[in-house]
């Protein structure tokens, strides 16, 4: 297996990460290391990120390795009954190839990140809000098919049907890097539910992320710059679902940032939840006013309306689901909605790494 620029266009780069665990490593064993505690932490956070990449490439080359010996004994017995167990380990090899692949693009400073995720219904009613909850469900099956730990900490449930919004919290290794993928208007085309007619409608709903910040972050929050308000959780279709004031609006009164948590029965609880989004919230808005590549994610957050859609998926008069940005193509609408979204997030991945655009299915 090749390293460095040769291997895929430099998206692996692994000669490269050598030499940065290597500058590190100097910085570590210098005297003065654990004189500012945050530095080091995050320098220490860093390394092992960088050497955990360096090991799944160390450990898919020793598995080429191994394979090829297998082939070349293959064709010296002339043994037909090894050909189904190199398959077997050629398949599974080239899978764990295309995943490391994909982890090799996520290279930036939030990427490893735990992610939390806004979902908000569009203009629409009922429509929209259902088809928001549709989308909570997708990304939280997303979540589940791929070993996340998915907590949501807000819903605001529609009049008669599904939520006018939901704030999610995706734990686990490149949460973020794998999500902000996800981040733009998603529009819905089918035969309403909600129609005696049974009349075509569109719908749209949006979708953004934002990197989990740890405590360790220098994002101060002064508790004169925040207006609170409690309130009664409540449950589909406006029902009550708890007895106290326990749901709690934080408003960030120098940014006019607004966030809710109403999930937990603890108005203690709520208010950690809520303190938690908006801190991730604040350091993204101060990221996009140091980096350009922040500053493209804001843009992708658009009006929630025709002609801002990053993807379709038409139920009716036929099925397909289409990325706008890559052209990847699926047509088996179940599987995606039931969160097997890795091809359209690969795709898009590897756009923006590279700028080539992805393949039809």
């Amino acid at each position: 297996m090749k390293t460095g620029q040769d291997c895929s266009g430099g998206i692996f780069d692994v000669d490269d990460k050598l030499t940065e665990i290597a500058a590190l490593d100097e910085k570590i064993a210098d005297s003065g290391f654990w004189n500012d505690n945050k530095v080091a932490q995050k320098i220490l956070q860093k390394r092992s990120a960088l050497q955990r990449s360096v090991e799944i490439w160390k450990n898919l080359d020793t598995e080429r390795e191994d394979l090829g010996a297998m082939l070349e004994l293959s064709d010296e017995e002339e043994d037909a009954s090894m050909e189904e167990e190199i398959g077997s380990s050629l398949t599974q090899l080239s899978e764990q190839v295309a995943q490391a692949e994909l982890k090799a693009m996520l290279s930036g400073d939030s990427d490893f990140n735990n992610a939390i995720v806004a979902i908000n219904s569009g203009a629409g009613g009922t429509e929209s809000q259902d088809w928001a909850e549709m989308l909570l469900r997708m990304y939280l099956r997303w979540g589940d098919r791929n070993g996340y730990k998915t907590e949501v900490l807000d819903t605001q449930y529609g009049d008669e049907a599904g939520i006018k919004s939901a704030t999610v919290l995706f734990t686990g290794d490149y949460a973020f890097g794998y999500l902000k993928a996800e981040i733009g208007v998603h529009r819905l085309v089918r035969i309403s539910p909600y129609d005696s007619n049974k009349r075509r409608h569109t719908s749209f709903a949006s979708f953004f992320a934002y990197p989990e910040v740890d405590e360790e972050t220098d994002i101060e929050v002064k508790e004169e710059d925040l207006k609170t308000d409690v309130y009664r959780a409540s449950g589909p279709g406006g029902q009550g679902v708890n007895t106290t004031d326990s749901a709690v609006r934080l408003t960030h009164v120098p940014t006019g940032i607004v966030v809710q948590c109403q999930n937990e029965r603890s108005q203690h609880k709520n208010k950690a939840s809520a303190l938690k989004v908006l801190k991730s919230r604040l350091f993204e808005l101060e990221q996009e006013k140091q980096g350009e590549e922040k500053k493209e994610m804001e843009k992708q957050k658009r009006k929630i309306e025709w002609g801002s859609q990053i993807r379709s998926y038409v139920l009716h008069p036929y099925q397909l689901i289409k990325d706008l940005r890559t052209g990847v193509e699926a047509g088996n609408v179940d599987a995606v909605l039931d969160g097997d979204l890795q091809d359209f997030i690969q795709a898009y991945l590897r756009f923006a790494k590279t700028g080539s655009e992805g393949v039809k299915e």
